[in-house]
């Protein structure tokens, strides 16, 4: 069997440990990877995991599920494809972060592969889709990462919870049944859901501001029955650079505790624009965690109404 070698690399302006963080908690991935929706561990055994990762390719939502082994002390991260797609018959590799004095690393991309039946004409398609993926993953993770790690600063998260006498199974549903939110929530004008693999969810829809004013907005789901749904908003608001989260759903004594999470990195070129020239970061940041909670809070509530509806 023919196993092919090759490596690309790149060198990125920021500390050689922040860039191996940013790649070891996949958390941070739709931070730093445009086309990563969503990423889950699905078990974790010592210094190896198994992640699972949704991400559009070409505009269509796609999850598969790797195995990662990380050495943080040696800031590499090794992975292996469980299932390759055809013709690839195995795919792995390698991340190797090296320190380039205090705020620089260089970055090492390594990849092995063999193609089903050792064809070569299946070979050198994997050659080129490895040479021009790496390339496009590499320069992505640069912009990506130096962004991210300047953005810190400026990134933040927060939570709404509200308490429901009902069933996590009912709250679920409203939250799940975008497509009807025009008909249940006040601020939702008109909603477009499409869902073409059960679980992976596009949603479009166009909100009124407290001034009557229209906005569209665009986020991929991802949907766990009946506890989860995890999104990333891809068309986004001037005051907002990335904006994902999720709601939960958690049967306590209590009842079912309904959260809305958000994390959301400001774009603080437009602060002036938006806010007007007096306006500082903080301002910024009370502005979008108002209205992002006060959209959460009103859903949560039409939605705790409706599973208690339904007991």
């Amino acid at each position: 069997m023919t196993t092919r070698e090759v490596e690309h690399e790149i060198t990125i302006a920021a500390p050689a440990p922040a860039v191996y963080r940013l790649l070891a908690e996949v958390t941070n991935w739709p931070r730093i990877f445009p086309p990563t929706i969503h990423v889950d561990q699905v078990e974790r055994n010592g210094s190896e995991e198994r992640i699972r990762i949704w991400a559009t390719a070409n505009g269509e939502a796609k999850n598969w599920t790797s195995r990662r082994e990380l050495d943080p002390e040696g800031l590499r991260i090794t992975f292996r494809q469980e299932i390759p797609a055809p013709p690839v018959a195995a795919m792995g590799g390698t991340w190797i972060i090296e320190p380039l004095g205090e705020n620089a690393s260089r970055v090492r991309l390594l990849h092995d592969y063999r193609a089903v039946d050792d064809d070569p004409h299946d070979l050198l398609w994997i050659d080129q889709a490895v040479d021009r993926n790496s390339r496009s993953e590499l320069a992505a993770l640069k912009k990506n990462v130096e962004f991210a790690y300047a953005a810190e600063e400026v990134t933040f998260s927060f939570e709404d919870t509200v308490l429901v006498d009902g069933s996590a199974k009912d709250v679920y549903a409203f939250i799940n049944e975008a497509n009807l939110w025009s008909q249940r929530l006040p601020h939702v004008a008109t909603v477009r859901l499409e869902e073409d693999t059960p679980g992976l969810q596009t949603l479009e829809m166009d909100t009124r501001a407290k001034d009557g004013s229209l906005h569209t907005t665009k986020s991929y789901r991802v949907t766990f029955p009946h506890h989860r749904i995890a999104y990333k908003q891809v068309t986004l608001p001037a005051l907002m650079t990335l904006h994902t989260g999720h709601w939960t759903f958690t049967d306590t004594d209590e009842g079912v505790a309904a959260t809305s999470q958000h994390t959301v990195t400001l774009n603080t070129d437009n602060i002036e624009t938006v806010l007007g020239p007096d306006a500082t970061l903080t301002d910024a940041r009370t502005y979008v965690h108002t209205a992002l909670s006060t959209n959460s809070r009103a859903t949560l509530t039409h939605a705790k109404a409706f599973a208690e509806n339904r007991r």
